[in-house]
């Protein structure tokens, strides 16, 4: 499983370095993000680089998973009550419909809401470090954390599973 570290630096030259020896750790190139204040991000780090600013992608899978249980629940107590004269088949067309809904609601709200290392580490952006998120197996982060450390990077204290592997 993936799990998700956090290092701080000061400068892009020195997080341009630590994404080479993150790299050279064995972290996978699309696993390597960074983040930081407004101009430094929207002028020197790659949009493909970039920490996402949103939990859209998660919100949308959360929501999809209790829309169709919602509605399939709602369809099968239709079911239940013969006057309304639903069958199975709408039953499930309910879920599928049940999990549009909360697709398209939830990532409406994900998308308000920001990443979660953002809001963690706001003080370290606003303070104009430069944050390397490192996505990886448990042997390749311990290996990458050193190489990042003899760079001078300073590891903060943050640890959770990816969202997607």
């Amino acid at each position: 499983m993936k799990l998700r570290h956090v290092h701080a630096c000061e400068g892009l030259k020195l997080a341009e370095q630590a994404v080479q020896a993150a790299r050279f750790a064995g972290v996978h190139d699309d696993d390597i993000l960074l983040a930081a204040g407004g101009e430094i991000e929207k002028r020197a780090i790659a949009d493909d680089r970039k920490l996402a600013d949103t939990d859209l992608v998660a919100a949308t899978g959360r929501g999809a998973g209790i829309g169709a249980a919602t509605g399939l629940l709602a369809g099968l107590a239709a079911v239940a009550i013969p006057p309304l004269g639903v069958t199975l088949a709408g039953a499930a067309a309910i879920g599928v419909v049940g999990a549009m809904v909360g697709s398209l609601s939830s990532a409406l709200l994900g998308a308000t809401v920001p990443d979660p290392v953002r809001q963690q580490f706001d003080e370290e952006i606003q303070a104009g470090r430069v944050l390397v998120v490192l996505d990886a197996e448990q042997p390749v982060l311990d290996a990458a954390g050193d190489a990042l450390a003899a760079l001078g990077l300073r590891r903060l204290p943050y640890e959770a599973p990816t969202a997607l592997n």
